[in-house]
């Protein structure tokens, strides 16, 4: 559980501090958008009031406080599951990642009401419409790890144990 803790909290410390840089320190909440090198990689500023993509998103104080009690029960979850038996580093590490994600954005829409979103990837030709921030790269990624490597060992060792 050590080096889920561990994870979680150099996620949500990278997170937050890139969405006080760029929204604050950079005014990206002010100036909408920022080449940085462009098309493969731009700040564009949204405030995402629902989930990945906007989906299920609303203005109301009942959607703000339902999505942030489901991020941090999925968090809880988590990190009970996590704790209730020793886990490989991968699974510990992939937890940390999902955990830490959620809470930055839990962050997000207790204080600004709304996620911020800034992380915009293009290529030349193609404009995507959608951004993103680095507590939705680290829930992605975090959920990925759990999928993969959630269960490895128990199954290698049933394997072992039926061809010996």
């Amino acid at each position: 559980m050590r080096l889920a803790t561990l994870w979680a909290l150099v996620v949500l410390v990278l997170d937050q501090a890139s969405k006080y840089i760029v929204v604050h320190l950079m005014q990206l909440d002010q100036r909408y958008a920022i080449e940085v090198l462009p098309p493969f990689l731009n700040f564009r500023m949204a405030w995402n009031r629902g989930v990945n993509f906007g989906l299920f998103s609303g203005d109301t104080d009942y959607t703000r406080i339902l999505l942030i009690a489901l991020a941090l029960m999925i968090s809880v979850w988590v990190a009970i599951w996590i704790a209730r038996k020793p886990q490989t580093a991968k699974v510990q590490a992939s937890a940390g990642l999902l955990i830490g994600g959620a809470l930055g954005n839990v962050i997000d829409r207790i204080f600004y009401g709304a996620v911020a979103d800034f992380i915009n990837t293009s290529l030349p030709g193609w404009q995507n419409p959608f951004s993103f921030n680095v507590a939705d790269i680290a829930i992605f990624l975090g959920a990925v790890g759990l999928a993969l490597f959630t269960g490895n060992e128990s199954r290698g060792k049933k394997g072992r144990s039926k061809g010996a």
